[in-house]
């Protein structure tokens, strides 16, 4: 069973709902403080305090951001983020009292956006999740209204968010998609990772430009052939990454 909270939103029915936030950690507290707060700022919130009611919530329901804990019982943050990336692209924030850069990498390896490292500020996480949300809202209202083809079987349809490989559609996270629709618009041309970063995730995010590795990394698992021999998103060493001109 999972929760909506709901009695702060009632409290507060003159206020827009800005967009539906799930929450999943086994620690009631931490729940209780984030709920609340971003219940006041305007957001829908749901609950879970596991990662099966987290996947039936997302499954069942219409969810716009994910803050997702990395260490709970029976099934931890990181399966649960492998299990929604196989049929959402919801953007996922993980909360983590890990602060090694190699486990921040790791869930940026397995398809998160952010994360957040306890102990945290709910004002900073309440910050970020109205960055990445208004982003990905900027990105689908400023999208053109047409559909970019890179080697001849890779379709990118700016309007509706969609990636086709030889017509078979790839799910992608929203930064993979900024990230691929940057590069394939201008085929040739060199992007450092701080352009691609400024680009996929604005400049909000200036100064985790390794990030962008990650990402690409991911990307190319999922539209090369051979992702360790990339043909489409070529690395040009010392400098950043383009998309390969035929």
């Amino acid at each position: 069973m999972f929760i909506i909270g709901n009695k702060l939103f009632e409290k507060r029915k003159g206020v827009r709902v800005e967009a539906t936030i799930l929450v999943v950690d086994d620690e009631e507290k931490i729940i209780s403080i984030i709920e609340n707060y971003l219940v006041q700022e305007g957001y829908r919130v749901y609950t879970a305090k596991d990662g099966l009611t987290a996947i039936e919530i997302m499954k069942a329901r219409t969810v716009d951001l994910l803050v997702l804990d990395w260490m709970m019982p029976q099934m931890t943050g990181i399966e649960v983020c492998r299990k929604i990336r196989d049929f959402s692209d919801v953007p996922i924030f993980f909360l983590t009292a890990k602060s090694e850069e190699i486990d921040k990498l790791l869930g940026l390896e397995i398809g998160a956006d952010d994360y957040i490292t306890k102990p945290f500020s709910v004002r900073e996480l309440a910050a970020r999740v109205r960055i990445v949300l208004r982003r990905v809202q900027k990105s689908i209202d400023n999208k053109p209204s047409q559909v970019i083809t890179i080697h001849n079987y890779i379709e990118i349809d700016m309007e509706r968010y969609i990636v086709k490989i030889d017509q078979v559609e790839v799910t992608l996270t929203p930064t993979e998609f900024k990230l691929l629709a940057t590069l394939a618009k201008n085929p040739g041309r060199v992007y450092s990772r701080l352009q691609l970063l400024e680009q996929a995730l604005g400049e909000e995010y200036l100064g985790y430009e390794r990030s962008i590795d990650t990402h690409i990394r991911n990307l190319r698992k999922k539209i090369e052939v051979d992702a360790n021999d990339p043909q489409i998103v070529m690395t040009v060493f010392g400098v950043g990454y383009k998309v390969r001109e035929i």
